[in-house]
């Protein structure tokens, strides 16, 4: 994804944007773990040009430290990584750190995230702390998108497994599947696809594919 995050950077105007990378709550991971998540962040755009600063959150204590809040409350580029969605919203949701977050975004930063990143930045959320069955259980989630939801690695499990879990969203969700090396790019109610996979969007029953240039309406 170095071609898209370096668009991404582009984007907001500077010679040397501010970046804030948040590896949040993975709590079944390692700190060796999460360092290393957070490393790999920092060379990662610091070899694009940014000024990084890694933002670790583990605990809801750690997001409502008004020095990580003020952290991402500067940034121009706001990244949340992976771990478990519903760990994730349990830690940022109503801290102060996603509040500094809000407030940036709403003056213009941008927000992105990957994995159960962008999935917590629906308007719901799957919640994969239950086994797949019925009924499946989405989870109000941080509401940048409102009315979606996201679903990651959609090329990484059969399509009728997919579809199994996403015919349960709520009726008036409509549910992005992302593929691997893949993104959307929102703004102004538009969004467009990115990367070199597909998305995949369910309206209900109803299914669509989009590829790179595509633009969906949400």
């Amino acid at each position: 994804m170095e071609t898209f995050d370096r668009e991404l950077l582009a984007a907001i105007g500077k010679s040397r944007p501010r970046v804030a990378i948040v590896p949040a709550a993975p709590t079944r991971r390692s700190e060796e773990t999460l360092r290393r998540w957070a490393e790999l962040g920092r060379q990662h755009f610091e070899a694009l040009g940014a000024e990084v600063e890694t933002v670790l959150v583990r605990s809801r204590a750690e997001a409502d430290d008004p020095a990580s809040a003020q952290a991402v409350g500067e940034a121009d580029l706001i990244y949340v990584s992976g771990g478990r969605p519903h760990d994730l919203l349990a830690v940022l949701a109503g801290s102060q750190t996603w509040e500094a977050a809000r407030r940036a975004h709403q003056r213009g930063a941008t927000l992105a995230g990957c994995a159960a990143g962008a999935m917590v930045l629906g308007g719901r959320c799957l919640d994969m702390r239950r086994r797949l069955g019925w009924p499946v259980r989405w989870e109000l989630a941080l509401d940048v998108i409102p009315g979606a939801a996201v679903t990651p690695w959609y090329d990484g499990l059969p399509e009728p497994l997919r579809a199994f879990v996403i015919l349960q969203a709520p009726r008036d969700t409509v549910v992005l599947g992302i593929d691997r090396e893949t993104a959307v790019v929102g703004r102004d109610g538009a969004w467009q696809v990115r990367g070199s996979g597909r998305v995949t969007v369910w309206r209900g029953r109803r299914r669509t594919r989009h590829r790179a240039g595509d633009v969906i309406r949400l």
